[in-house]
């Protein structure tokens, strides 16, 4: 099966040294009992063996507009994608009759921060939806973009601390790991794979960050 073929087959930056009445409400930092589940991705030895096959290419942001990444859609029963995830990734979530989250934790595997509230978490876009229009993804329909905006089976989305979220943008690997360095090998086999399964593109610039970065996985 060729891999384009495959794709149809298928606020804080941290703890803020702020008020410490504050802090006891964002609670459960460093909590060991809150992790987040993102689908595991392939081995560092494949995700090696799919950057090999990665086109090279120049992006191009000519023409992008988030709203062309329709999110978020529902995805099983009132839950939509974001209410999704934050029951997947979270720790003794509940949520009301809207599926929306009135209770949990949530741990950062960026910069290893757990936060009590939803609101101060963001579910961000592995690969970013700029880094896919960037790399091919302005070749797609919309329905193939709110495919990838919304996918919950690779490892492409995943709860995080908001403002590290929004630290990131749409930065690639290049410019941007996560903080936590122990999470950073399994940041890049989840890029890979993610790049791979929709026959994206990596720049000169990515290839060189992932290849370095993939060498220790």
């Amino acid at each position: 099966m060729s891999r384009s073929s495959r794709f149809y087959a298928r606020r804080r930056l941290g703890v803020v040294a702020a008020a410490t009445g504050l802090l006891a409400s964002a609670a459960l930092l460093n909590s060991p009992a809150a992790s987040a589940a993102l689908p595991t991705p392939v081995s560092g030895a494949t995700a090696r063996s799919y950057l090999s096959q990665l086109t090279v290419a120049t992006e191009n942001r000519t023409g992008y507009n988030r709203d062309l990444f329709p999110t978020w859609i529902t995805i099983s029963g009132t839950c939509n994608t974001r209410e999704y995830i934050l029951k997947r990734d979270g720790t003794n979530v509940t949520t009301d009759s809207a599926c929306v989250a009135t209770g949990g934790s949530w741990y950062s595997p960026y910069d290893g921060a757990t936060w009590g509230a939803a609101s101060d978490v963001d579910i961000d876009h592995l690969v970013p939806l700029a880094e896919a229009w960037d790399s091919g993804a302005s070749k797609w329909t919309t329905a193939q973009r709110q495919g990838f905006a919304n996918d919950v089976t690779r490892p492409q989305l995943l709860a995080v601390t908001d403002n590290v979220n929004q630290s990131k943008g749409d930065q690639d690997p290049a410019t941007w790991m996560p903080s936590l360095t122990s999470y950073r090998c399994t940041y890049v086999r989840a890029w890979v794979q993610v790049k791979y399964y929709y026959n994206l593109s990596v720049d000169s610039a990515e290839k060189s960050a992932l290849t370095n970065y993939l060498s220790g996985c």
